[in-house]
């Protein structure tokens, strides 16, 4: 068994599947990828891993009553990320935010996963073509993997507390397979909550500029054959060294911790096209 803990869901136990899956190289990299991006260059407050992201979707399967299976799934959904997360999908122009969908299957593939998962009784398939109704849901719907991130980047990002976010959680039940809320306070605070997290830090200036400035640069690189493709799936330390080897590398990150240009790039440079995104969790 492994312990794991987090500050939204306490201490959980999981079995060894778990300690070895968090043990292969493609898990244990979403420790060094920021779930929010570039962010971190301008706001270093917003620091969280999609590490944390990841076991945190997995804790709240297991509270929610999810089969192994799916709190299983829960922690793999994001592997395949890029370095800077959703600063993949600016790079290569994925205008749906799914950059790392399309490479999911490659990436597992490519990695220790499908043994781990063989040696105790599952096949990589069931991953990558199950159904997760707790894990997965379209939008406006609540799923485990929007109602994590959804709370953990406003802790981050100063829109709610901690206590605020676990008090809202012992709101939420499973119902026909899907997470709803049993008060209507705070189906209303969620969706609110979801609303401003959108605004107030996925769309805000700085944060943007960050994020579009950093894709800017990997494109530029990639193009001059200073990075390669396979380069992305470095973490972000990792990439950042790279682009520092060279002058004008070291010189355009400094640019960015900066705010070199910010002005002029949020009025006309290549500001990120955030994904329009409304929440409306269920009542029961």
């Amino acid at each position: 068994m492994i312990e794991l803990s987090d500050f939204l869901y306490g201490k959980l136990e999981f079995p060894q599947i778990f300690a070895e899956l968090l043990e292969t190289g493609a898990v244990k990299r979403l420790s060094g990828i920021h779930q929010s991006g570039a962010i971190f260059l301008v706001n270093p407050d917003i620091c969280h891993s999609r590490l944390e992201h990841t076991i945190g979707v997995t804790m709240l399967i297991k509270k929610m009553g999810g089969s192994e299976l799916e709190q299983i799934a829960g922690l793999l959904h994001d592997v395949s990320h890029t370095a800077f997360s959703h600063v993949g999908d600016y790079v290569f122009d994925h205008v749906d935010e799914d950059y790392h969908e399309k490479v999911f299957a490659e990436v597992i593939y490519r990695s220790e996963i499908p043994d781990v998962l063989l040696k105790y009784g599952y096949n990589v398939n069931q991953i990558l073509y199950g159904t997760f109704d707790i894990l997965e849901q379209p939008l406006p719907l609540l799923c485990a993997d929007r109602l994590d991130y959804t709370l953990r980047d406003a802790v981050h990002g100063g829109i709610i507390s901690r206590q605020s976010a676990r008090e809202f959680l012992s709101a939420v039940v499973l119902s026909d397979g899907k997470i709803a809320v049993t008060k209507d306070d705070q189906v209303k605070w969620i969706n609110e909550v979801f609303e401003k997290l959108n605004n107030e830090v996925f769309k805000l200036p700085l944060h943007l500029y960050a994020n579009g400035k950093m894709a800017e640069l990997i494109r530029s690189f990639l193009k001059k054959g200073l990075l390669k493709e396979s380069d992305m799936f470095k973490t972000d330390t990792l990439l950042l060294n790279k682009i520092r080897t060279t002058f004008e590398g070291y010189e355009a990150i400094k640019s960015i911790k900066q705010l070199r240009g910010f002005a002029e790039f949020i009025r006309y440079g290549a500001v990120p096209k955030i994904k329009s995104r409304t929440l409306k969790a269920l009542l029961v």
